[in-house]
């Protein structure tokens, strides 16, 4: 794009910080649950081409509803005792190629997820109690220098 006036052409850059967002925080029903969990900015950023929706859990193949997952020992366990690990691992690798190929430097995720939470994950009672710790995804992406926060912290 660029400006003319005065007989002086100035080029303007626009920088667009591209993210990788949790899809259901874009209003996608991708959570374990079967629902979304809009949130309004995230899904700003979306309709203004900032930010790409995925859902890792989906792209390691698994199916939506789905059961609860927690971490539990580094490892991923759903509430019916399925180690679900591989899965959040593949998906994992599968959105950071997503987040390389659109040039996402920052990412936006689901808090609390196995798979997207940021500093704070639940602690594999599936009692609702939370621990320190980062999804699988989050992880993945920290990283990889993907700068991660929470849609809490936007």
């Amino acid at each position: 794009m660029s400006y003319a006036g005065r007989g002086n052409r100035i080029n303007l850059i626009l920088l667009i910080v591209m993210k990788i967002v949790s899809a259901c925080l874009a209003g996608m029903k991708t959570r374990y649950d079967g629902k979304a969990k809009p949130h309004p900015k995230v899904m700003e950023m979306v309709k203004k081409g900032e930010a790409v929706p995925v859902c890792p859990e989906q792209l390691g193949g698994l199916p939506t509803p789905r059961p609860a997952a927690e971490i539990i020992n580094g490892r991923v366990f759903t509430c019916e005792g399925r180690d679900v690990t591989e899965a959040l691992a593949k998906g994992a690798e599968k959105g950071l190629e997503i987040a390389k190929l659109a040039k996402c430097t920052e990412a936006v995720l689901a808090s609390r997820s196995p798979s997207c939470g940021s500093g704070e994950v639940y602690d594999g009672t599936f009692s609702g109690k939370l621990t320190r710790g980062d999804g699988v995804f989050a992880a993945l992406l920290k990283k990889n220098g993907i700068m991660v926060c929470t849609e809490d912290d936007v």
